[in-house]
């Protein structure tokens, strides 16, 4: 509690100096020059005061108002002090450190507003001037020649050692200052490339669920068209199906959605699971209803994937069937998995004729790459030399670090 007051008032009268530097250097000032009043006046026992009083408090009025310059010129108050103090001590005055105060402080300012360098340059003639003059005093020519230097030598190393030490105190604070205001840019700025990708993660998934199911609706509805009045069986298991696409399509987005709604609520419903190569079945029969036959064929053994690769793959091969569904002119489309070591290839393909610009372009193919990269795989998409449009994208077993996330 007391702790925590004296941090307070401590604050205070730092905000105050801040606001207010003048009048608290005339405060500092007056009463260094009241310190140095009253020490001229000491004398030892049974010694006589020089008659000089005047002199000596003029000396010290001009070295007090020169401290109300110490924070634009510290090296100017420092040498104006260590002549005034070392002309009152050869005048016989004794050596105390109330004499000692507007020098000490001179140097307490001098280290404080200066580097180190500037300190010792300053600083110790200051001192050598100080202490040589107290050597040679008759002030006090009854003790020692040590004892009257070393007094004056650690009086005036103090300040020296207090202004280092506040100096460092100070450019700590803001160095660390500095960090937390770094910090706090790179969270901002990572915080907004998460959202970014955030972003960018829900717009793929969306494209994906959206552009599928409506591609594959439009197919379904324009073949159940065509088919009306020639074949009426197969328009009413097209519209069967058409019901079956519009369903999943609203069944996903509303995953989808549920994810991004989804809080800690233990009581909130559950969400489906992230759809995976085994729904590949299914996605292979809403093709065929929609005229397109699509083949699967698996090489090599295979293997268990990640939630987020196995969601990645499934995205590929569905988008890339959109794309056939959409785009070309033939009726037929393979979808190949390769599984060797620790990757998966997957190659989707069409035999139609040259497949048009627009198959190979748009956000559809900058989708599935996208997905690709995040796990750590590559994707190529382009026209086959002998005709149609080929997908071919490899993928690792297990994602590369972040990727997982960036998959599901």
């Amino acid at each position: 509690m007391t702790t925590s007051q004296e941090r307070r008032y401590t604050d205070r009268l730092e905000e105050f100096a801040d606001r207010r530097p003048f009048a608290v250097d005339l405060v500092l000032a007056a009463a260094l020059m009241g310190c140095a009043t009253l020490g001229g006046k000491l004398t030892l026992p049974g010694a006589t005061p020089p008659d000089q009083d005047g002199t000596a408090i003029a000396f010290m009025g001009v070295a007090c108002l020169v401290l109300l310059k110490h924070r634009s010129h510290p090296r100017v108050a420092v040498v104006v002090n260590a002549a005034c103090t070392t002309v009152v001590i050869a005048l016989g005055y004794l050596l105390t450190p109330l004499l000692l105060a507007p020098v000490m402080a001179a140097l307490y300012w001098l280290a404080t507003h200066t580097d180190r360098r500037t300190t010792r340059v300053y600083g110790l003639p200051t001192m050598l001037a100080v202490t040589v003059a107290a050597g040679l005093s008759d002030s006090m020519d009854h003790l020692s020649l040590l004892l009257r230097t070393i007094g004056p030598f650690f009086w005036l190393l103090l300040p020296l050692a207090a202004g280092n030490m506040t100096r460092l105190r100070r450019a700590y604070l803001t160095a660390v200052q500095a960090r937390a205001e770094h910090a706090e840019r790179t969270r901002e700025e990572e915080a907004r490339l998460r959202v970014t990708e955030e972003r960018m993660r829900i717009a793929r998934e969306l494209h994906d669920v959206v552009a599928h199911h409506l591609a594959l609706a439009n197919a379904q509805a324009g073949t159940a068209a065509h088919l009306a009045l020639s074949n009426p069986q197969q328009t009413q298991k097209i519209l069967t199906d058409l019901t079956g696409t519009t369903s999943s399509a609203l069944r996903e987005l509303k995953a989808t959605l549920g994810l991004l709604r989804q809080n800690d609520d233990p009581d909130s419903p559950p969400l489906e699971p992230s759809p995976g190569l085994s729904r590949l079945p299914e996605l292979v029969s809403a093709c065929a209803s929609a005229g397109v036959t699509v083949t699967v064929s698996t090489e090599g053994e295979p293997q268990p994937l990640s939630p987020g690769v196995d969601l990645t793959a499934f995205r590929i091969v569905q988008e890339a069937l959109t794309n056939v569904t959409k785009h070309a002119t033939t009726e037929a489309a393979s979808v190949r998995l390769t599984y060797s070591g620790s990757r998966l290839q997957i190659t989707v393909t069409n035999d139609g004729p040259a497949a048009p610009v627009a198959q190979s372009r748009g956000f559809g193919v900058m989708g599935m790459r996208e997905r690709a990269h995040s796990i750590g795989g590559e994707l190529h998409a382009g026209p086959r030399p002998e005709g149609g449009f080929e997908v071919t994208t490899a993928l690792p077993l297990q994602p590369h670090g972040a990727g997982e996330e960036a998959g599901v």
